[in-house]
């Protein structure tokens, strides 16, 4: 890709990707940079309250929220991978556009002006824009013979305030499907699995998991495919089943197919090997 044809988006990782799912940054990154879009991380970003902060203190949360709001520059999308994340900044911005009060506290609290039109996207919105099955059949059926099924999780599905937003169900499916894997129905694609409860209560969110596991179990799938990177750590850390299914984040299978050796940088990282299996599908050396 001509590097002076890419574009540049603004872009908040979040607490999630710059730790515990750094590969799922590292190939997002890399993806996007294939793809011609420059994602520009936003400067001194902070955590925007997506775990416990909006069930306890919402003007907190709306605080958090809103600060990295004023980070993004005018001009250009804010694009974000975790779906807790996009909530909580999503949420926020819609408040602000329906109250009055909300708008005053932002630009009182931050000392810049409320930008109404200021897009906050996750990161599907920029993939579904591009001619990506256009783009998928200059490329060696890579993925041929992989199994999979897709998990989006229950945060994409946004709650009522939100009722306009896509959802993006069946997005992953069509661009990796184009590259030769075949998708799996199965009956978990948006089941929850307890998200940040794992931490304070792992009795509830393995069971969760474990059902999600066996499901993907039943369908026959090689791999689970991951939207956000709160579901992926929990699909690793807490499930009891034996064997269990490799997950993948979509970024990871992605950016793999379109030909990168970066995959050295993720894969190591999952607690979950997906090494050998990936190997045994002639997907990686």
């Amino acid at each position: 890709m001509n590097k002076q044809s890419a574009i540049d988006v603004s872009y908040f990782p979040g607490c999630s990707l710059a730790s515990t799912a750094t590969e799922n940054n590292l190939s997002l990154i890399n993806l996007f940079n294939r793809l011609g879009i420059n994602l520009v991380e936003l400067d001194d970003w902070s955590c925007c309250g997506s775990s416990s902060a909006h069930c306890i203190n919402s003007e907190l949360a709306f605080d958090l929220a809103t600060r990295n709001i004023s980070l993004a520059p005018p001009g250009r999308p804010l694009a974000i991978a975790c779906p807790s994340c996009l909530l909580r900044l999503r949420e926020a911005q819609h408040h602000m556009q329906n109250d009055e009060k909300a708008r005053i506290r932002y630009e009182e609290t931050w000392g810049r002006p409320f930008d109404p039109n200021l897009k906050i996207q996750h990161y599907f919105e920029l993939l579904d824009k591009k001619n990506l099955l256009s783009f998928s059949k200059d490329q060696i059926q890579k993925l041929k013979g992989l199994k999979f099924v897709t998990y989006y999780g229950c945060m994409l599905a946004r709650p009522p305030s939100l009722p306009r937003d896509t959802k993006y169900h069946g997005l992953m499916e069509r661009i990796l499907s184009s590259l030769g894997a075949t998708s799996l129905p199965w009956a978990y694609t948006s089941q929850c699995c307890g998200t940040f409860l794992s931490v304070a209560r792992p009795d509830i969110v393995t069971p969760l998991v474990n059902k999600i596991i066996r499901g993907a179990q039943d369908a026959g799938a090689d791999f689970i495919i991951t939207a956000c990177a709160m579901c992926h750590m929990n699909l690793e850390v807490r499930p009891t089943v034996k064997p269990t299914v490799p997950t993948l984040h979509f970024t990871e299978i992605f950016s793999l197919a379109l030909g990168t050796d970066d995959y050295k940088k993720w894969f190591s990282k999952h607690l979950v090997d997906p090494r050998p299996l990936l190997k045994a599908k002639c997907l990686i050396n």
